[in-house]
């Protein structure tokens, strides 16, 4: 029997390079392994859609498909976009069993793509020592995926010894441009942002921004397409397989 396919689902964004970033990362997946059908599926604003992309592996005679949903925050798109759309596409197809891995999250590994996008934003800077470090994250209506980037912040700052924070593009202060202003109130100087988004889009920009006006030295990109995140998508990938294991 073939092993399940894979959708990667992305939120999606209006900014073709959201688009472009998530098709560059399934191209990392598909290298890893490409014994595996694997598709990638947005939840709106790109194409294609999801259920497009469903449609398609049944049309193509799959019957075990696992969602991998890439996002970085157990919020309202992955605790209610994800899995009304599963629900839909299975009962679109009552005989497929249809299966929605973990997401992504916030793994400690991350940590290291950050520095390797930050190391790549310094590089137009003449700052080697930096005073303070913002990592800005989407923002949530939800305070439980606000504290998981709160808490990969502290983990990235005790890594560095430097103090840092938490920032939020929408929906939560601090904004990323308040977080940098707070830090020079302190005294602090030399302070850059990461940019914890998987793709370039509106609310990196705007983070990017507020950040720049408000005197930061340097901004990341996004994370972009890197074999750690594609990895993590087989990891969340291999877990929802064996669930379709039936018992």
């Amino acid at each position: 029997m073939a092993a399940p396919a894979l959708v990667a689902l992305a939120h999606g964004s209006r900014d073709p390079r959201s688009a472009e970033t998530i098709n560059a990362l399934v191209n990392e997946v598909k290298a890893l392994r490409p014994d595996l059908t694997i598709e990638k599926a947005f939840l709106e604003l790109s194409k294609p859609s999801f259920q497009t992309v469903v449609d398609r592996l049944v049309r193509k005679g799959h019957e075990e498909i696992v969602v991998v949903p890439l996002l970085l925050t157990e919020a309202y798109h992955a605790k209610v976009d994800v899995p009304a759309a599963v629900k839909e596409a299975s009962e679109r197809h009552p005989g497929v069993k249809i299966t929605a891995s973990a997401i992504l999250g916030l793994e400690t590994q991350f940590l290291e793509i950050l520095d390797i996008r930050m190391r790549e934003a310094l590089k137009a800077s003449r700052v080697r020592e930096l005073d303070a470090l913002v990592l800005a994250g989407a923002g949530s209506s939800d305070a439980m995926a606000n504290q998981a980037v709160a808490r990969l912040a502290r983990l990235w700052g005790t890594k560095h010894k430097l103090p840092v924070t938490a920032a939020f593009a929408s929906a939560a202060p601090p904004t990323t441009g308040e977080a940098v202003r707070q830090f020079r109130a302190e005294g602090r100087r030399h302070i850059a942002v990461a940019s914890l988004f998987l793709a370039p889009g509106f609310l990196p920009d705007r983070a990017k921004e507020l950040a720049l006006e408000a005197g930061a030295i340097a901004v990341s990109e996004p994370l972009g397409a890197h074999p750690e995140l594609a990895r993590a998508v087989l990891a969340r990938y291999a877990v929802g397989a064996v669930e379709l294991v039936p018992v």
